[in-house]
């Protein structure tokens, strides 16, 4: 067999893709979705950034393994932004958990947090993780022998760590709350702060927070399923003329002749000429069709690239659900380029130019994905616009051996986080928009009267930690007036413990510790009746 693997230029880059394409006649290729992740760190710069927020950039000495307490103690610098701007003595800390990525693009794109921050009087932090960004223990140089220390437990220690030196070092923060915050990837490393130090986070906000995700905890097709009903709200057309683009492209690829026509009709600079230029493309189309259902956001925005307003339904447009050959490898073109080519400033697509030379952050993510962040996905071409595409674990395990020399450990998330068994656990509330493919993975009902599920019916990928916006639809504002109450629920709570009256910092409102009440008596507001619905 011949094996193509690339990297893809956006990350969740969840982890480099492995395309296999069997000797004999060419067929679909197995594929792995991917979290949005931000540019690469070269290209995101101080001041760049759109929207870009004012903070303070500071570096604190963390310890490589915070397990092992061998001397001497190797160290490593770990950056974080901080904004002290609307802070009083007291007042919360907004602790954004960072994803596998360059920590100011998050920031960047955090505008909740920032507009949260105001109204609470709040510290923000802004923390980076472990061998992302510039967070490199060991420079731009990633090596299996090194990337051991590269796991989700030691990017929550570092947090812990960092808490612990603010409020050892900032005399207004020592008896403040912690809520941690986080989106995607960052938004479980939220959740999994607030289980595994919850005497550290007192509460935590995981927005679009697939923890879920692992072993047979959910579906292994509720990811492309959630793809595909995206783009069949618009028409039924359009994921059926998606599904039926897979088959015509495969036929066309059969002769030299057919990819130079498929080449032309998807408007490639480079046409196709092997088979491993054609799973290129299929990767291509897919990662294109996943990311936009992503970020299906209802105003323009530039998250992951230029995009206009509802970028899936301005894909549906193209497809007229009649065309069939080279008409529909057109639409396709024309429905494609929503995403990659919304400017019109790319004369042709370069297929190529997204699959070389890697980032360091998306081979970072690689190595995870590859240890402890494995997450089973597959599609079946039915009830999805995909192709049948079956989960293989051992095949999985055999391409993280060969690329990093690890064993995959698919259950040991679960063992380490809990999973489904979140009993234990409080003060976190869990948003989902219903547009977001990663809603699959998540928790989609609340839990307890402190374990809440926040439905976003038109959010996609954490709209709800996104700014403010005209556009906004009902549901986000409404999601984020419950986080909200929910985070003023747990600054008056540790206020309590603390000992310390907070009703200046929380605006006026009285601190009352939390009792158990009936659900006549509590169920008077958004926050109160969601957390009661586990009942």
């Amino acid at each position: 067999s011949v094996c193509l693997m690339h990297s893809f230029w956006l990350l969740v880059l969840l982890s480099s893709t492995l395309l296999c394409v069997v000797a004999g006649p060419l067929s679909l290729p197995t594929l792995r979705p991917h979290f949005p992740v931000p540019p690469s760190s070269r290209q995101v710069q101080h001041g760049l950034l759109p929207h870009a927020y004012h903070y303070e950039t500071k570096w604190l000495k963390q310890v490589l393994d915070h397990f092992s307490f061998t001397t001497p103690e190797v160290t490593f610098q770990q950056r974080y932004l901080i904004n002290k701007d609307h802070h009083v003595p007291g007042g919360p800390v907004f602790f954004y958990t960072g994803n596998e990525g360059n920590i100011e693009w998050f920031a960047a794109n955090s505008g909740f947090v920032w507009e949260a921050a105001v109204e609470f009087h709040a510290l923000i932090v802004f923390a980076e993780h472990r061998f992302y960004g510039q967070t490199l223990p060991f420079g731009p140089t990633l090596r299996p022998e090194t990337l051991v220390h590269l796991t989700s437990e030691q990017a929550l220690a570092d947090f812990a760590v960092l808490v612990e030196h603010l409020k050892a070092t900032l005399p207004d923060v020592r008896h403040s709350a912690f809520i941690a915050v986080g989106g995607s990837y960052g938004g479980m490393l939220a959740a999994w702060a607030r289980i595994k130090f919850p005497h550290i986070f007192d509460g935590a906000l995981a927005a679009s927070a697939p923890i879920l995700q692992f072993g047979d905890l959910v579906p292994p097709t509720a990811f492309n399923d959630i793809v595909t009903r995206d783009f069949t709200l618009p028409s039924e057309s359009c994921s059926g003329s998606i599904r039926r683009s897979w088959s015509t492209l495969l036929e066309a690829a059969r002769t030299e002749t057919g990819r130079k026509e498929a080449s032309a009709a998807l408007g490639l600079c480079t046409p196709m000429t092997s088979d491993a230029d054609v799973n290129a493309v299929v990767g291509w189309l897919y990662d294109g069709w996943t990311y936009e259902a992503m970020v299906d956001y209802p105003y323009p925005a530039d998250f992951l690239q230029p995009l206009p307003a509802w970028p899936v339904r301005e894909s549906c447009h193209y497809f007229s659900g009649t065309a069939e050959g080279i008409g529909l490898l057109r639409e396709v073109h024309q429905a494609i380029g929503v995403f990659y080519n919304h400017t019109g400033e790319a004369p042709c697509f370069n297929v190529s130019s997204g699959h070389t030379s890697p980032d360091l952050d998306a081979l970072a993510w690689d190595y995870q994905a590859c240890t402890e962040m494995v997450m089973p996905m597959e599609s079946n071409g039915v009830h999805d616009m995909f192709w049948a595409s079956a989960w293989n674990a051992t095949a999985y395990a055999e391409g993280c051996l060969r690329r990093w020399g690890t064993q995959a450990r698919g259950s040991w998330a679960i063992t380490n986080y809990g999973g489904r068994a979140l009993h234990a656990a409080s003060n976190i509330v869990f948003s989902n928009g219903e547009l977001d493919p990663w809603r699959g993975g998540g928790v989609q009902e609340s839990l307890s009267p402190s374990l809440i599920y926040v439905p976003i019916a038109e959010g996609a990928h954490h709209l709800d930690l996104r700014a403010a916006h005209p556009a906004d639809p009902p549901s986000v504002v409404k999601a984020r007036r419950i986080e909200k109450e929910a985070m003023r629920r747990w600054i008056q709570e540790a206020g309590v413990r603390q000992g310390i009256a907070s009703e200046g910092v929380l605006q006026g409102q009285p601190i009352r510790p939390h009792r158990e009440e009936s659900v006549q008596e509590v169920c008077t507001s958004d926050l109160q009746c969601l957390g009661n619905t586990w009942m």
